[in-house]
């Protein structure tokens, strides 16, 4: 059975940082892409970083360019999300996703297949 678990979230203020982490279990991830979105309340899931498995390709969303940094370790079949510079608009519950390989991450989070339970971020300002 396939298996996501995110962890990392938690309070934190303005300014400040944390890193999400994803754990996958129940297949082999080493070659799917990976994606983070977060949902905020009474707004809709939105795209904010990908990274292909393949080739490493990292797209991020413009809001987080910069302060956001996705990362893989395809050993752990675990993917991270560094988050600096965190503002009170990041705030939202934050998910992963797995979606089958392809050459260039998607920001559709309609293209993966599997989804964590989502872990929360909230940034006090």
């Amino acid at each position: 059975q396939v298996q996501l678990v995110e962890s990392g979230g938690g309070l934190v203020q303005a300014g400040g940082s944390l890193r999400l982490s994803c754990a996958a279990s129940g297949r082999t991830f080493s070659s799917y892409n990976w994606g983070w979105f977060r949902q905020a309340p009474g707004k809709e899931r939105e795209f904010v970083a990908a990274i292909s498995g393949t080739f490493g390709v990292i797209r991020y969303a413009d809001s987080v360019k910069g302060r956001f940094t996705i990362s893989r370790d395809n050993a752990e079949s675990t993917v991270y999300l560094q988050m600096n510079s965190l503002k009170s608009e990041d705030t939202a519950v934050y998910y992963c996703a797995a979606a089958t390989p392809r050459a260039l991450p998607s920001l559709n989070f309609a293209t993966y297949e599997y989804w964590g339970q989502g872990t929360q971020v909230t940034v006090s300002s």
